[in-house]
């Protein structure tokens, strides 16, 4: 019951949050412009290539975690692992990081896989992700210098976070304090009943981290991984010839926004949603894109990715059992 009523609390506090950064972010548009443009001057071909190229990159993020499981010693079926993954996007849009534990309770039941194994499968695949999310970052440093310095001028409580995150002595004390504590009870740690299940679970979860090293075929296991975020990329990019406002855009602005834009779907909230918006807006700014067209902007783009995100997770969720059932049949 207390469990329920703490993740009942939990979903609450990041939907309002959610919520009041969107009102935020949208509090002075003009609701009749916002409508006009959408009706009349939104070119909604690119939007469809946008929500394909989404569903692109999820099915290359299946083929990709396939590779990762298959050196456990299990080969779940392709269709199985996309249908965990469109799950998994979609309880992310109920509760922040609930997809990645969604997606492997699914594939762990389906496919009789231990879950602890598939945790560490996705911790490696987030890791991945986010090493490829600071290459990034640093090509656009390198490339769009003079507007990521335009970035923090604008938002000078980013700039002092980044600072007051680096000078701060609060994160070596206390892994410091933390490390000292584990040393010293060390003994009685390992002598607990608790402990031996946390080590045998910890055990299988560093089987399923270390699946990298034996995965067959690397050059597709590489291509994957940078391919699922060109097509994050190309996804954000197209949706710029969706309005005339943006359609002169360099792909390197492109870049710039959607590389912002991923830093934003990191907060703490539903799909981003208000962060991604604010970010995208920032960024769009950096090129001289008024902040009303920006909202707008970042309104179609998250919406309709959330849209597609919705369906494709329904219909996973209803076409999972019926497909499972027709296999065990057989």
């Amino acid at each position: 019951m207390k469990q329920n009523t703490f993740k009942t609390i939990k979903f609450l506090s990041f939907f309002i949050l959610g919520v009041l950064l969107f009102w935020w972010v949208y509090k002075d548009q003009d609701i009749n412009r916002i409508k006009s443009i959408l009706t009349n001057e939104v070119n909604y071909f690119w939007i469809i290539v946008s929500a394909f190229l989404g569903l692109l990159s999820h099915i290359s993020r299946t083929i990709r975690w396939n590779q990762i499981i298959e050196p456990l010693g299990h080969k779940p079926r392709t269709l199985n692992t996309f249908l965990a993954v469109m799950i998994g996007y979609l309880m992310n849009l109920a509760l922040p990081r609930m997809g990645e534990i969604s997606r492997c309770g699914v594939l762990s039941r389906y496919e009789k896989i231990p879950f602890t194994k598939l945790i560490g499968t996705v911790v490696l695949e987030r890791l991945i992700d986010v090493l490829v999310l600071l290459l990034l970052l640093v090509l656009v440093v390198v490339t769009q210098f003079g507007q990521v310095l335009e970035f923090l001028k604008n938002n000078p409580e980013v700039e002092e976070k980044l600072g007051n995150i680096l000078h701060s002595p609060i994160l070596p004390i206390g892994l410091v304090i933390f490390l000292l504590i584990l040393w010293f009870t060390r003994h009685k740690i390992r002598a607990s009943g608790i402990a031996k299940k946390v080590i045998a679970l910890f055990n299988q979860f560093i089987e399923g981290f270390q699946s990298i090293r034996n995965i067959k075929n690397k050059g597709a296991f590489i291509f994957h991984s940078v391919f699922i975020w060109f097509l994050y990329y190309l996804m954000i990019y197209c949706v710029f010839f969706s309005f005339e406002f943006t359609s002169h855009l360099t792909p390197w602005a492109g870049l710039t926004v959607f590389v912002l834009g991923s830093f934003g779907m990191v907060a703490p909230v539903q799909g981003g949603i208000g962060a991604w918006h604010f970010m995208v807006i920032e960024g769009l700014a950096l090129y001289g894109i008024d902040k009303a067209d920006g909202q707008i902007f970042a309104l179609v783009a998250h919406g309709s990715t959330t849209l597609m995100l919705i369906i494709f997770g329904l219909i996973s969720l209803l076409v999972l059992p019926f497909v499972n059932e027709r296999v065990e049949n057989k």
